[in-house]
């Protein structure tokens, strides 16, 4: 195995990083594992985040993908109150035609290598059990099953967070914290897709659905028959909403989506929502108010930092639910100082990072 680190990373890697802290490529040729872990930030604790295996066009999106999820991922772990900093790590490749016990196992002494500075989990392409593998080498995993001692499946709390953001925005939005009434889009019913929905039938909102798996929409109207799908996210968007979820890949709010946007609250489970810098500042002069996505998918991630501690289910969603809380805070500072509430958010964990962070320093096991 071979690996390099940030302190010899590929030209203007540094100015795209945003003061990571860590970057490390992650080679292994017999079982073609090509991964790249980044840590944003130890200031509060060890890095903790997910491994996404995906298909990428080639490895310089790999590396934008992994520098934004990292960066999220310390931003999500300050907003949530937790002890821990932020990291990602992404796999290169298609898991379904790549991913093995050796590639998987060999990844794992690569994150074993990092001597807890950076805790992994699942992500986009893995899954409780494969962490059941890395773990098989690696002692800084999160997110096994729960034949394992682990949290199992952490889209169920991802959900839960992302609707008590949701009925925080409904609160500010129309006087009361729920989505009863209300018309929600729901663009992609997967992981933490599918559990949001239930939550929002539960509470009496009308939900429509979209996905690019036909398969992920049936198993939805299965459970429940009122959804109604769109045939695409186009048609998704052009529906009459009053809250759009995107809870998909990221990058869902362009300069054309927030052009035609209908609803008025966008809260979803995605990553990485804003297609670029300036979308937080044209929704909200549209009257379109953003529940930042680190903040209101907290969920997961305090569902797997749990296990830390011997994981308890109960302690877990109380946590989460308290996303509810968080989320009104962020809304109200973002109207006294008169800024979106994304820039709002990030001044708050920018504020913890720095305040804690300062009394720490440099996170070593």
């Amino acid at each position: 195995m071979t690996t390099s680190s940030s302190s010899t990373p590929p030209a203007g890697v540094f100015g795209r990083a945003s003061g990571h802290e860590q970057v490390v490529y992650c080679h292994d040729e017999p079982t073609g594992l090509k991964a790249i872990i980044a840590i944003y930030s130890t200031a509060l604790g060890p890095a903790l985040g997910g491994t996404r295996f995906y298909p990428y066009a080639d490895e310089q999106a790999a590396l934008d993908d992994v520098l934004n999820l990292s960066r999220g991922m310390a931003y999500k772990a300050a907003l949530a109150g937790l002890d821990l900093g932020g990291g990602k790590a992404v796999i290169i490749g298609d898991p379904t035609t790549l991913k093995s016990e050796a590639l998987l196992r060999a990844y794992g002494r690569f994150v074993q290598s990092l001597n807890g500075r950076y805790y992994t989990a699942c992500d986009v392409g893995t899954y409780s059990e494969d962490m059941d593998v890395v773990a098989r080498e690696c002692s800084f995993v999160t997110g096994r099953t729960v034949a394992h001692g682990g949290a199992g499946d952490s889209s169920v709390l991802t959900a839960y967070g992302v609707f008590q953001g949701m009925r925080a925005a409904a609160q500010v939005t129309w006087g009361a914290p729920t989505l009863h009434g209300r018309t929600v889009g729901v663009e992609g019913v997967g992981k933490v897709g599918r559990h949001l929905v239930r939550h929002l039938v539960e509470d009496g909102a009308t939900v429509v659905v979209t996905d690019v798996n036909a398969g992920a929409i049936a198993a939805v109207q299965a459970e429940h028959p009122d959804v109604r799908a769109a045939a695409d996210t186009s048609a998704l968007l052009a529906a009459d909403l009053d809250v759009y979820a995107p809870c998909a890949l990221g990058g869902s709010l362009s300069d054309e989506v927030v052009d035609t946007l209908t609803a008025t609250v966008v809260c979803g489970a995605a990553n990485n929502q804003l297609a670029h810098d300036g979308i937080e500042k044209k929704l909200q002069d549209r009257g379109v108010l953003y529940a930042p996505d680190y903040l209101v998918n907290a969920g997961g991630l305090i569902q797997v930092a749990d296990e830390l501690e011997g994981f308890s289910f109960e302690r877990a969603q109380q946590r989460a639910e308290k996303i509810f809380d968080a989320t009104l805070r962020v809304f109200t500072l973002a109207d006294a100082e008169g800024v979106p509430p994304a820039v709002a958010a990030d001044r708050l964990a920018e504020r913890r990072m720095a305040e804690v962070g300062r009394l720490r320093g440099l996170w070593l096991r």
